[in-house]
């Protein structure tokens, strides 16, 4: 269903002005060559012993010395802005390297000398796929998104949660989950990646955010993977539920709802989605107006994808679209009725 390896297109001057005007362009250190010069590696494992797709990487002294002082300053300006002699206080425990995902990304993690409380960044490859993919979550989903470029260093805040594989495991069988409540959640997550065309949801790529209400408990799906943002060629990627990694999920919400209520559901989507884009109508058209110009996919997967839709559809809107930002702008206008 997905390509074996995205191909991975440059950031443009527009797109850079673009991001400079809304401050994700900024002067933090290009470390995303030197962390790929690391020395050995060990396979990670999580706190319950497990072995993961992770490699914990480890660098000579030399380099070492180098890195901590760049890594912690971009953390302060990730969290903080602007310079700041806040960070000196933080030193970096841990960075691991992803090798699986098309961004090559890596994870670092800092830790507060003063109380022992740690957290997570990434350091990836600037590519304008996944810069388009973050941007239009940021503005048509209820999370904000944040993260700082610069050069071919891309770095993204880390999004707190249990993730899909994890929580569809462990977490769906339990006597006490709210079922109603999670094939709500994720009835309104998987429209809101169809209609931004975000592919790719499989439950290794999003997380589940649980929060304690003052009787229930609330549920929030959030995608922490951007890479196939108007991507594919086909459109059942973008629709998570067809992926078989989201099976148990997909059953549990066609048991527990019916279809009035899924279509209540959908339609609460859209109306929340289309006050957001009203909202940030000016962001919303300059972004899908650089995006429209870009080459974000080979142009036989946006021949393929336009057919797709209009199939789906019922409509022919998309028969002129000649890239994936004008199919995208297209699939999100005829969704939103906009």
């Amino acid at each position: 269903m997905i390509s074996r390896r995205k191909i991975k297109y440059a950031v443009s001057p527009s797109l850079r002005q673009y991001l400079y005007h809304f401050d994700r362009l900024k002067e933090i250190p290009l470390v995303y060559d030197d962390l790929a010069r690391f020395a050995g590696s060990m396979p990670y494992e999580d706190p319950r012993g497990k072995e993961t797709l992770w490699l914990t990487v480890y660098y000579p002294q030399e380099l070492m010395l180098e890195l901590r002082p760049k890594l912690t300053k971009i953390y302060a300006e990730l969290k903080i802005g602007g310079e700041s002699d806040l960070h000196e206080h933080l030193t970096v425990d841990r960075i691991d390297f992803g090798e699986f995902g098309n961004s090559r990304p890596f994870r670092i993690r800092i830790t507060n000398l003063y109380n022992d409380n740690s957290d997570y960044f990434y350091v990836k490859q600037a590519d304008a796929s996944r810069i388009y993919g973050l941007e239009l979550e940021h503005i048509l989903s209820p999370n904000r998104i944040n993260y700082l470029v610069n050069g071919n260093t891309l770095i993204e805040e880390h999004i707190a949660g249990v993730p899909g594989d994890v929580f569809l495991k462990d977490h769906l069988p339990r006597p006490e989950l709210n079922k109603v409540r999670i094939a709500k959640e994720f009835t309104k997550f998987n429209e809101r990646c169809f209609i931004r065309l975000l592919g790719d949801m499989r439950s290794v790529n999003y997380v589940v955010d649980i929060t304690p209400d003052f009787e229930e408990v609330q549920y929030r799906v959030r995608p922490i993977d951007f890479d196939q943002q108007s991507y594919e060629r086909r459109g059942k990627t973008y629709l998570a539920y067809r992926f078989d990694s989201n099976k148990t999920v997909t059953k549990l919400a066609f048991d527990v709802l019916n279809r009035k209520t899924i279509d209540q559901y959908v339609a609460e989507e859209h109306a929340q989605m289309t006050r957001r884009a009203k909202v940030e109508s000016l962001r919303l058209k300059a972004l899908l107006g650089i995006m429209r110009k870009e080459e974000l996919a080979p142009r036989e997967h946006v021949a393929f994808l336009a057919a797709d839709l209009a199939k789906y559809h019922h409509t022919d809107i998309f028969r002129d679209c000649q890239t994936m930002g004008e199919l995208t702008a297209a699939h999100i206008s005829h969704m939103l009725e906009m």
